[in-house]
């Protein structure tokens, strides 16, 4: 008897360690419930796009204002096209910016928009003209590696002033 009454409490923790394990995962992945109520769509053209996926959150000023409705590429322009679905409750002037950022240490990225000063406001169907792409640490890096193997090379290929004036002094101390 003392046997399956520990196997039914060791059963019962188990199954809450799966039960909490599953729901960080669902909160990780952005597949919990929405608080958001009627939407409306709007689109945004970025050259890259980096690691964003549908559903991640649109925030302004650290707030989730929306979500990342769809993603598509255009053929002509060869840039993605995102789809953001914005709660009705938030309105945004047509001059707002739209940047892809990342946020915490799982590097999760969302798209923040940043309300302009124009009078009137977004609606559904309209595009955000003005966007900023995702920083790619790739290319950032290989960037700042590039830049250093063209110092490193004009360093080598350009005598030292230093030199220069060493032999200049030398030729100039020796008596003829």
């Amino acid at each position: 008897m003392e046997r399956t009454k520990i196997d039914l409490w060791v059963g019962i923790f188990v199954a809450l360690g799966a039960a909490a394990l599953l729901g960080l995962a669902m909160k990780v992945g952005n597949l919990t419930s929405n608080k958001i109520g009627d939407t409306y769509h709007v689109s945004a053209a970025f050259e890259n796009i980096g690691g964003l996926k549908p559903n991640a959150p649109v925030k302004s000023a650290g707030v989730v204002v929306g979500r990342v409705a769809e993603i598509g590429f255009d053929a002509k322009t060869y840039e993605a096209i995102v789809t953001i679905k914005i709660d009705k409750r938030y309105e945004f002037p047509k001059d707002t910016f739209a940047n892809i950022y990342t946020a915490g240490l799982l590097g999760e990225q969302y798209v923040g928009l940043e309300a302009g000063g124009d009078e009137d406001v977004l609606k559904s169907g309209d595009k955000i003209t003005q966007t900023q792409d995702a920083i790619v640490l790739e290319k950032m890096i290989s960037q700042f590696l590039y830049s250093k193997a063209s110092e490193a090379e004009a360093d080598k290929s350009a005598p030292s002033a230093e030199s220069t004036k060493d032999k200049s002094t030398e030729l100039g101390d020796a008596p003829f």
